[in-house]
């Protein structure tokens, strides 16, 4: 088996036809940018220069909800993380000091990764989050200050994360 030779003026046609991926659909992500500038009406976050900030509601500001917002009315969070097993269970009161902290350090930056709840169930804590990217971030803070295993379950489709911290 060689390879092939290809005409010099030989061009590939190719098919319109096939199977396009679909796209992803967030209800909860705008198609378009907010209007500059733009003030969460619940929790006061800005709307400037492409990107959402803690900053002063400029008098000319237009009045909307932010998407964290949205996802903590709609009780619909994109991350999930859960921590279990003996150590969680020993140290829990510091590990949800921890989770705190990163949530807070993480909302001065990117207003819009907030934890929504959490959950007690069966020996395991669940919180939830506005944003998958806080989810995994807490999720290797633990892992990073603690070890244990750190588990992802990433759902593109619905763009969603599972982290599953045990330790």
């Amino acid at each position: 088996m060689g390879t092939q030779n290809t005409p010099p003026n030989f061009r590939p046609i190719s098919r319109h036809d096939g199977l396009f991926k679909e796209r992803v659909h967030d209800s909860y992500k705008s198609k378009e940018k907010p209007q500059e500038p733009s003030v969460c009406s619940q929790c006061g976050a800005v709307f400037h220069e492409g990107r959402w900030q803690w900053l002063q509601t400029p008098a000319n500001a237009h009045s909307l909800q932010c998407l964290a917002c949205h996802r903590i009315h709609d009780h619909y969070p994109a991350g999930f993380l859960t921590m279990k097993g003996e150590f969680f269970l020993a140290h829990r009161d510091e590990i949800m000091h921890l989770v705190h902290n990163h949530e807070q350090l993480e909302r001065k930056e990117h207003p819009l990764q907030r934890i929504i709840a959490e959950e007690e169930k069966e020996g395991a804590t669940l919180v939830t989050t506005t944003d998958i990217h806080l989810a995994r971030g807490i999720g290797e803070a633990l892992h990073h200050a603690y070890q244990g295993e750190l588990d992802f379950h990433y759902n593109p489709e619905q763009n969603l994360l599972r982290v599953t911290w045990t330790h």
